[in-house]
């Protein structure tokens, strides 16, 4: 099995680039950060068209939203609200033999990481420290599950083209990553892509638009992952960041990060 996770930034402003995904990496399962379309607008008809007929999605309209497309059956599906808010930011559903696939898209944060000084970045810590409870209380380290998405942080020195110059930029500072590794501490999730890519080494999965040669300057950051939880850490077979999907028509500011699977 094959999944892959990517904030597209507008699924329908972006559905041929969906559609490249599919056809040149074959996924089984896509899930979508930031499909930024109300429900009845979900473009539907055209994931179909490209051999995934199960879709759960969760949207609203202008801002986040999430999806999972599959070929596999989907089951279970779940739409959890974070802090309160109705702002689509999760959505879940139970694969074939039993593995529980959440999806979530993590609030950025907004520019100041001073949450007396700005209320996003109030939000998104309480978002972390909500699903830091909520797991534990809810789940067990023996299920098996997947979580993927936009996380929005980037927890590791080389997770970030320069630690130093970054450590007060809202995605690194030290207080998200600790609250991104709280939650990872909670049923001792597994980072499938670091599973494979040493620590050691820099990588990104994310390039701002403000670069004026994105590719030259490579100043990226990850902030999109895939954690599995202990049982099935075994069936990791490898992991893969499209980062040529940075360029072309069109693009999204994230790629694709995809992990394969010998179940």
């Amino acid at each position: 099995m094959r999944i892959a996770t990517w904030n597209i930034n507008s699924v329908r402003l972006r559905i041929n680039r969906v559609a490249d995904l599919a056809k040149t990496s074959d996924p089984d399962v896509i899930c979508l950060q930031e499909t930024k379309v109300v429900d009845d607008l979900f473009p539907l008809e055209a994931v179909q068209e490209m051999g995934y007929p199960h879709v759960a999605f969760s949207g609203m309209k202008g801002y986040n939203g999430v999806a999972i497309l599959s070929r596999l059956p989907l089951k279970n599906i779940q739409r959890q609200e974070w802090c309160g808010k109705t702002d689509c930011r999760h959505i879940a559903a139970t694969l074939p033999g039993g593995i529980e696939l959440h999806n979530f898209y993590i609030p950025a944060g907004g520019d100041e990481p001073d949450r007396e000084k700005n209320e996003k970045f109030g939000h998104k810590l309480d978002f972390l420290d909500e699903m830091t409870e909520w797991f534990p209380a809810n789940r067990t380290a023996r299920k098996k599950m997947v979580l993927v998405g936009d996380l929005n942080i980037a927890p590791l020195e080389t997770d970030v083209w320069s630690h130093k110059q970054l450590l007060k930029v809202v995605s690194h500072t030290p207080i998200e990553v600790e609250k991104l590794g709280n939650v990872q501490g909670t049923l001792g999730w597994v980072d499938a892509v670091r599973h494979f890519v040493p620590e050691s080494e820099q990588l990104f999965s994310w390039w701002s638009y403000r670069a004026r040669d994105w590719d030259v300057s490579n100043r990226g950051r990850r902030l999109d992952h895939v954690w599995v939880t202990p049982p099935l850490k075994k069936t990791l077979k490898g992991a893969t960041i499209l980062r040529e999907a940075r360029g072309g028509e069109k693009p999204s500011d994230h790629v694709p990060v995809m992990v394969d699977f010998d179940l």
